[in-house]
């Protein structure tokens, strides 16, 4: 029986595309003393290319872009300080967010996230959703010094939750580092579907996060199905 939904962060419950929009545009004019020269549709295109859909750490990032764009009279390590201080004022979630944690949370789902990231910025940017409160754990990488794909890091959630693998789903935007990894430790996967990747083995797949509660009861359907099936041929023996 299905008793804990696991989710990514990243890509899943926040729209960190949007959300980084939103910080590149703020912080392109903010600092406009560093900045202006650069076409602001120009600094972020670059940005997002750079980036690579925050698998690239920003201090990476901010060097490239200061010599890219020869931007002068601040340093890569302040203009990294900024997006840590400041990113987490940006976050935009994907639609439905709240109304799907309180739909699972009121059939007493137990709730929890693994996300991979620097632990206090990742930490902010859920704060900044809203949504802490609704979750029983929350396994950020940088804190627990393991990160996903390692199996390591989704049997810690599951011991912490006390429930077994075949007991939760996953939910990731991710087909290796979310859907696959997920499911080698025997969990069920939802695909949160992302234009730039192709996922074709999750056990389910959604646009909008109130799916969610739909395709886990689907799964409760089968579970009860399957093992009403194996009462059945265990009572014919």
């Amino acid at each position: 029986m299905i008793k804990a939904v696991i989710f990514d962060l990243d890509g899943t419950l926040l729209d960190r595309d949007r959300s980084l929009e939103a910080f590149i545009d703020e912080q392109h004019s903010r600092l406009a003393d560093h900045l202006q020269h650069i076409p602001k549709d120009q600094f972020a295109k670059r940005f997002i290319e750079l980036d690579a859909k925050g698998y690239v750490w920003k201090d990476r990032v901010y060097q490239q872009l200061i010599e890219e764009f020869e931007i002068k009279g601040t340093d890569w390590e302040t203009l990294l300080e900024d997006y840590v201080t400041n990113f987490h004022a940006h976050c935009i979630p994907f639609p439905n967010l709240i109304s799907m944690l309180e739909n699972l949370a009121e059939k007493s789902i137990r709730l929890g996230i693994i996300t991979n990231g620097r632990g206090q910025f990742q930490l902010d940017n859920i704060l900044a959703l809203g949504i802490k409160d609704y979750f029983e754990e929350i396994l950020i990488s940088g804190w627990e010094g393991v990160s996903k794909p390692d199996p390591a890091i989704f049997q810690k959630a599951l011991a912490r939750l006390d429930v077994s693998s075949d007991e939760a789903v996953y939910v990731g935007d991710h087909p290796q580092n979310d859907i696959q990894a997920a499911q080698a430790i025997g969990m069920k996967a939802i695909w949160k579907k992302d234009p730039d990747w192709n996922c074709m083995d999750a056990d389910g797949e959604i646009d909008d996060l109130n799916e969610i509660g739909r395709l886990v009861g689907q799964f409760k359907t089968q579970e009860l199905k399957a093992q009403l099936q194996s009462k059945k041929l265990y009572d014919k023996k």
